[in-house]
């Protein structure tokens, strides 16, 4: 402030980007910041604004695989490019803290993040709903809870697609390996009964057997199991990549 000459306010202005300040003065302020190694100091910032500009995310799948996952790796490295580009950091909520176990909640409050991204979850569980009927801001991912902003892959129009496509292909005899109970496997196994109903396709219970998500074991001891019946189906869907690389 001193070695500019300008007041608190335009230095507070500059350093958090508003636009109501000349353009050459900001530059000076940002120069001179640089050249004296200034940095603003969150915790002070977060008092003032209420605004800690940090975001939590929640993932946990079952498989354990953390940002291995070949699907929402991709999804959470664009979100955190995309938060990093809009002076957001990101911290991962796991409920555990110095070995103390905290619910999600709890954690979020404790890092006093600015809102979270649930993905990849059960969303079922008493603890995940605490957290998304909480104050903090909540954006869910292929799930979705009333009051709250969810992104969600079309799963019913892409199900409808798939099968009709094996239709077309000359396939009656469809087995589905589909993943546990979720609010994406319900919303695909409603599909796919719906679009063979329309053909007024049965489909036997023994073509519907049930495997953990991202299990290619289970997939193949399931495979086998469908091989040997004696009526086979004559296609197979798996429920995800990972799965139908049967070993």
């Amino acid at each position: 402030m001193k070695h500019c000459g300008v007041s608190v306010a335009s230095v507070s202005k500059a350093l958090n980007g508003y636009s109501d300040i000349g353009e050459e003065t900001r530059q000076l302020i940002l120069k001179t910041a640089s050249e004296m190694d200034y940095l603003p100091n969150s915790s002070a910032r977060a008092l003032k604004t209420k605004r800690t500009h940090n975001l939590g995310v929640l993932f946990v799948d079952e498989a354990m695989s953390g940002l291995t996952h070949d699907y929402f790796n991709h999804v959470l490295e664009s979100f955190k490019r995309t938060a990093e580009s809009r002076g957001y950091d990101i911290t991962f909520t796991s409920g555990n803290l110095s070995g103390q176990r905290l619910g999600y909640y709890e954690h979020c409050r404790y890092r006093g993040v600015d809102g979270v991204v649930i993905a990849c979850i059960n969303f079922f569980t008493e603890e995940v709903r605490r957290l998304v009927q909480s104050e903090i801001p909540i954006v869910t991912i292929d799930h979705v809870f009333d009051g709250r902003i969810a992104i969600v892959s079309n799963n019913i129009q892409g199900m409808e697609d798939l099968v009709s496509y094996i239709l077309k292909k000359g396939h009656r005899k469809i087995a589905y390996i589909h993943g546990e109970d979720s609010s994406v496997t319900r919303s695909r196994l409603g599909s796919f009964y719906h679009t063979l109903q329309k053909k007024r396709i049965d489909v036997p219970d023994e073509y519907m057997p049930v495997i953990p998500y991202r299990d290619a074991e289970a997939a193949a001891m399931a495979t086998a199991e469908l091989l040997d019946l004696k009526d086979p189906p004559t296609c197979i869907l798996y429920p995800d990549d990972f799965a139908a690389l049967v070993p």
